[in-house]
């Protein structure tokens, strides 16, 4: 078995688009800044190209102001990604997005009431730069197959396959292992997984990179035993 070392055909990392749609598809809250105030959310967000899909209380200050706002309501949404796994520095990107929230309709529960957010732009920050997209950009986003299911996935190789880990190590440059970091897995996406190699005096991450895109969790599943397999026999993976 082998391993292609490179392929212009087959992207290696998501784009920022893909990236903000993933974050937004897992996040379990979100602050909402409007009329001067801060409101955190505690829900579940859908996204449909460059809107959102929220669910409020029916007595929660954004029904009333939404639904005073023919025009809809200016707003800024403020979403942080955490590492599900303990790591120094767990914080992996900072998302910010500014548009109009829009009184949408009752929940089938009649219980609360949906929001929609016209996302006008958004930037995102994290350790490597940042970057700002446009409402089109976003609407071109791939949704990843394995957003909302990346915390569970991470936790379970973390606290239950560190034999796994300690093998995937092989398919990194040498020079990286010197001082003997701890490692512990950062993020995974359909591209790739990524570790973090923490020392005493810093950290680096490094990603591993798929031969193909997985398409769904039983796929990545595979693309996990294809990289351990790479490194069980010291086959060539890519790295970023």
């Amino acid at each position: 078995m082998s391993l292609p070392t490179g392929d212009a055909q087959v992207p290696e990392e998501p784009t920022t688009a893909d990236r903000v749609h993933s974050l937004l598809s897992a996040t379990s809250s979100l602050t909402v800044r409007a009329l001067g105030e801060h409101h955190e959310l505690d829900t579940p967000v859908s996204v449909h190209g460059s809107r959102l899909r929220l669910r409020v209380p029916l007595d929660a200050p954004l029904t009333a102001a939404a639904a005073g706002a023919s025009d809809g309501l200016a707003v800024v949404l403020d979403v942080t990604d955490v590492s599900p796994v303990a790591v120094r520095d767990r914080i992996r990107a900072r998302l910010t997005l500014a548009g109009r929230l829009h009184l949408a309709h009752l929940t089938d529960d009649g219980l609360g009431v949906h929001l929609r957010v016209d996302v006008a732009h958004a930037v995102l920050a994290t350790p490597y730069g940042t970057n700002a997209l446009t409402a089109a950009e976003l609407t071109l986003a791939t949704p990843d197959p394995l957003a909302r299911h990346e915390a569970a996935l991470l936790t379970h190789l973390a606290d239950d396959h560190a034999d796994a880990l300690d093998l995937l190590t092989r398919l990194l440059d040498p020079a990286l292992l010197t001082h003997r970091p701890a490692v512990r897995p950062l993020a995974l996406d359909r591209h790739g997984l990524v570790l973090r190699l923490d020392h005493s005096h810093g950290h680096r991450d490094v990603r591993l990179v798929f031969p193909q895109p997985a398409d769904d969790t039983e796929d990545f599943g595979h693309r996990m035993h294809e990289l351990l397999t790479a490194a069980e026999h010291g086959l060539p993976a890519r790295r970023r």
